[in-house]
Formats: C-alpha cells, structure tokens, sequence
C-alpha cells in the first residue's frame, strides 16, 4: 500500500473561526469547517447550509449571452433549422440533451449531433460542419467544447452556417473562435463572477437567461422584493427551470467541478430532482445499478417538475454526488466509449419509462464490456511499468498500445495515477496520422500548463488542470515522452509525489462524534471538489479486542479511545488489512477518517471510515 502524507489543515484565523462559532451558536470544530471552506459569516453560512435559486448569477453577467439570446430568438422566429452539438462525455451528452429538451418545446426544426470519438475525435468537427450544411442547419449551438475551434468555426461561416459556443475550458489566451456568441466563463474578457461552470452549466444558463426573457422576471430576483404578480412569475420560472437541473447534477457529479458557490446549489437543486422525480432515462439508469424503489405500498406525491404521466417515486437510499460519480456517469459514458454517444442522449432525452428501460439495458451492456475493456488495459500497463526500472523512476507515465480502445485511455490513465501517482497520458492509435490519448494529474500538478509546454509536438490538445485530451503524430511520440518528462520533473517537487490525506481538523472520540454533529456535517453536502467530506484526525485509540480482515483486504473493527473509554465506534479500513496483527495486539493507534452512516437490519449507527491508520509508537 502507497504510503500517504497527513496535512493537517491549519490554513485559517482561530479569531474568525471563535466568532463565526458564537455567531452561528455552534461548536468551533464546526466554525472551523466552514471558514476552511471559504464560509466566515453568518450571511455567507446561510447561503452555504440554505442554497437557494435566487442565489444564482444573473446569466446575462456572461459574456455574449445577449448576443446568444438574440441569436436563438431569430432562428426561432424564421423557423431556421438549429443543431445542438455536444462532446461524446457525461458533460456533453447531458448538456445536449437539456438544451435540445427545452428548445423542442415550441421549436420544431432541432436536431443533435454526437461526434464518433473514433472518427471525429473531440470537439467540433469538419464532419460534423458538413453533416449540418447536408441537413439545412444555419444556426449550431456548440456544448462542452468549441473554445478552440477556429477553423472550424470560420469554415462554418464560409457555409452560412452560425455558431454559439457554450464551453467552460480554457481558451487559448484571448484567441477565441468568430462565432456569433462565445459564452465561457474562462474568457479574459468574460465578467461572469464565476468561473467553475460545467458545459452543462453552460447549457442550463443559457436555458435560463432564454425563459427570463420571455416571461420577464429573473431567477435571481429575491422574493422579498418582488410584489405578488412578479413574485407569482418568479416562481413559475423557478417551477419550469427546475425539471433539467437532474441533468446538471449529473454532469456536476462526473466532470469533477467544484462543488461550491453556483455548482452548489445547481447540484443541491438537482438532486432533490433525481431523489424525488427522477426523469425516466435516470431512474432506469439507476435500477441497473442495482437501486431498488420503495415498496409499492410507499405513498407517492405528485410531480411538480414534468407534464409527464409518469408515477412519482422515491429511492430506498438517498443518493448523493459520489452515488451519480459511480452509478450514472460510467453508464452515460458507456454509450460513446463503445458505440456512440447518441444512445446516451436518447435515453436522456426518453420520456417513456418502456423506451427508457430498453436504452438503459443496452447501455448497461456497453459499460460491462467498457469494464473488460479497461481491466485488461490497465494490467497490461501495470505490467509494462512494474518491468521496465527507467520507467518506474520517471516522474510521469506515458504509455502507447494501438490495441487499447480509446474509449477507455482516459479511465487507464485515472487508475495509472491512482496506483502510482503520477500525471500520466494514455495514447493509442486514431488513425494512420495519429495517436489519440488522455492526460490525468495528481492534485499538486497541472497537466494543460504542462501539454502548453509540449505545445509543438502535439497536433491538439485541450482540457483543464486535473485533465485533457491530447493528439500526437507517431514520429513525436518519443519526443513528446522525453519532454513531457522533463516539464514534470521541473515542476513537480518528490515530496509531491507521495499521496496527501489533508485532515480538516483533530477531534475528540467522546465529546465531538454524537448524532446531532452528525447531522449537522450531512448538511455540509453535496460534497464534492472544493467541499470534499470532512476528514478527522483522532489519536491514542485501540481496538475493543475482535478485529477481522473482510473481503479483498479490508480491516473491520470496533474503536475506543484509551483518553475517554466513553465510546466505541464501528470502523472500516479498506485496504488496510495489514494493519491487523498490531490492530489485533492491542497498540496503540491514530487515524484519519470520515464519519458516515451504517445502515443494517433496519439500524443506524455512526460508523467510522478509515483513511489511514499509523500506531502511536510511529
């Protein structure tokens, strides 16, 4: 097992921690989270505890939205054919689908479009241009990628055919497309206060500053300043908005934002959506991944968010951020890695539960042979570099195999950072021409500054700090290896190579874990990038006497603390099974950990989830 280095978090004022506790009357541990978290008022903890639509940035703040608008409104008006246009992932085909969704719903001439990952690669394409010129497109609203396309964007143009690009990775400096609008809020000229929007983000906010317009009321409107007819519209607009914020979610969950500010409460929103009316693309979705309804016999509530007939329902477990990171987005995913992204956006786009079922089957399918696909990738580069010594010293990874799928470079080169820890890129072939791969990075290292600095070896490339796509002609291959090596040598320290576990704060067993700061940490979610679960750091604890390695090396066992002996808590330690002679002795030990809910034979209790363990003598 990796080692991992504790950083216990000592990044803030104690005097503004003491006052945020006695203004919010709770206990300074708690303050302590918050003000970590950015939150050093009382105002600002409401906003946090309380996320609210009307918290949202006016979308009118984004640059070339009332360009946009205006743009949407003159095709609907000459009845011009319009196409969504959306990357092959989570982000895209979610963005895709609310867009196509809401503008289908009084304009008729609208169509999708899903580049092949194989054959088109990422992003706008020239095929894809042509496919739109074929169709009698004039007016392609881009989601999920376009900041770079130039020249495809000016071909475009050459056609008569328009664009609006929704993105939300980085530009290249201020050299943007000439496209009617370019909404990014990582523009240098872009106003919009924040900057860590999804594409579907994008896509819901351009949704939202289209419906503002024609109802005459802004979402961001406080309701106590609004009088009664205006306050009555606001909430129409809440009503109506309110059914795509599932789709948001879920691209929040898999494209790994930051879940603070605006994210924060879209994903809040969102999953009160998937938890209570879930569209019937998502619930089938979720029945694959083995979670089960509620008995028939549950009462079911009426559905404010969709004209649908469809019976409402509710899931035997709430499902969180981490619940959408590993049961819905690896399946919508699925669907482009293996076949084509256009099934995951019909299903998304399904307003029938038979229809839905149907799509959801063979979507699961492609995600099972997407999991045979990627173990045996991923063996295959373990075994490469667990028997090659120049390899294993190098600071980074980056590795070639034309027989990879390129559906799954992206997931071996995450499981590739995960064992080793290293920024790493995955290539196979594309075409003759070309090698198509995936960059991914360790948190201390920011992978597109480094594929910057490779720039003229590389073909293409685009992404953001933890992650990018990334093309290369096979003659530079061995020069891009070579470079890229010595970037990440040059800028990544050894002591930043070792895994970090950033503790929030030490706490005691028996006078801070009891149910009510329990509940009250829940209400610090959804969790996510930016708000990850609170991590605690106890010491001087042992086990009670009968601990057990369980599963695939796993150590459950039960937890006292020898300072208070007032408490014992249930604990689980994956991959911590060698911890179990000295746990089993009796040594003293400390350990970081998050503290959740264990739910068995109708009984909850506060378990303890064990990061790392080290013994006290260490």
């Amino acid at each position: 097992m990796k080692e991992k280095r504790w950083i216990l978090r000592k990044d803030y004022d104690k005097e503004v921690v003491k006052k945020l506790a006695e203004a919010l009357g709770v206990d300074e541990i708690i303050a302590t989270l918050l003000v970590e978290r950015g939150v050093t008022t009382f105002e600002e903890a409401r906003c946090f505890f309380r996320p609210s639509l009307d918290q949202l940035h006016d979308p009118f703040l984004m640059k070339d939205m009332d360009r946009a608008i205006a743009r949407i409104n003159e095709a609907v008006r000459r009845r011009e054919r319009i196409l969504i246009y959306g990357d092959y992932d989570v982000d895209g085909t979610s963005a895709v689908a609310l867009v196509y969704s809401y503008l289908s719903t009084f304009h008729r001439n609208i169509d999708f479009y899903i580049p092949d990952r194989d054959s088109e690669g990422y992003g706008i394409s020239f095929q894809g241009i042509d496919f739109a010129r074929d169709t009698g497109v004039k007016l392609v609203i881009a989601l999920d990628c376009g900041i770079k396309a130039i020249e495809q964007v000016e071909y475009a143009r050459s056609l008569g055919i328009d664009f609006i690009i929704g993105d939300h990775h980085l530009p290249d400096g201020a050299n943007i497309p000439a496209a009617v609008a370019v909404l990014d809020p990582k523009r240098e000229d872009c106003p919009y206060p924040y900057k860590e929007l999804s594409g579907c983000g994008i896509g819901f906010k351009i949704v939202e500053a289209h419906q503002e317009q024609r109802m005459g009321v802004r979402l961001c409107d406080p309701p106590e300043r609004l009088d009664d007819a205006r306050r009555e519209k606001r909430d129409a607009l809440q009503l109506r908005l309110l059914k795509y914020l599932d789709l948001v979610a879920v691209s929040i969950a898999s494209d790994i934002v930051p879940i603070m500010g605006e994210n924060r409460v879209l994903a809040a929103y969102g999953l009160k959506v998937i938890n209570t009316h879930p569209r019937p693309g998502i619930e089938a979705i979720l029945r694959y991944g083995h979670v089960d309804r509620r008995p028939a016999n549950q009462p079911v509530a009426p559905n404010p968010t969709t004209q649908s007939t469809q019976q409402a329902g509710y899931f035997e477990k709430e499902l969180n951020i981490t619940d959408l990171v590993f049961l819905v987005g690896p399946r919508i995913n699925a669907a482009g890695r293996i076949r084509s992204a256009f099934d995951s956006v019909r299903l998304l786009l399904s307003d029938n539960a038979a229809q839905a079922e149907m799509l959801a089957k063979e979507i699961d399918e492609f995600n099972r042979q997407r999991k045979d696909l990627d173990s045996s990738a991923t063996e295959e580069a373990k075994r490469r570099i667990e028997s090659n010594p120049v390899m294993r010293g190098r600071k980074s990874i980056v590795l070639f195999d034309e027989s990879w799928h390129k559906g799954v470079v992206g997931i071996v080169a995450s499981r590739l950072v995960e064992a080793y820890y290293k920024p790493t890129v995955i290539f196979t072939r594309s075409t003759d021409d070309l090698f198509t791969g995936s960059a991914r990075s360790i948190k201390e290292f920011d992978v597109h500054a480094a594929l910057e600095q490779c720039s003229d070896l590389l073909e293409h490339f685009g992404g953001h700090r933890c992650a990018a796509g990334v093309s290369v002609k096979p003659e530079n291959l061995d020069a891009f290896i070579l470079r890229f090596e010595e970037v990440v040598n040059q800028n990544l320290p050894k002591e930043s190579m070792v895994p970090e576990i950033e503790i929030d704060a030490e706490i005691d067993f028996g006078r801070h874990i009891t149910p009510k700061f329990l509940r009250i940490l829940k209400q610090f979610g959804p969790f996510g990038p930016e708000n990850n679960v609170p991590v605690f750091m106890s010491h001087s604890l042992v086990d009670t006497g009968y601990p057990r390695v369980v599963g695939t090396n796993h150590l459950k066992f039960n937890v006292i603390s020898l300072l208070s002996r007032s408490k014992t808590f249930p604990a689980i330690g994956f991959q911590l099974g060698h911890c179990y002679p000295r746990v089993k002795r009796g040594d003293p030990f400390t350990i970081c950990y998050t503290l959740e809910e264990n739910y068995w034979n109708g009984k909850t209790e506060i378990q303890i989830n064990v990061k790392d363990l080290r013994f006290d003598e260490e």
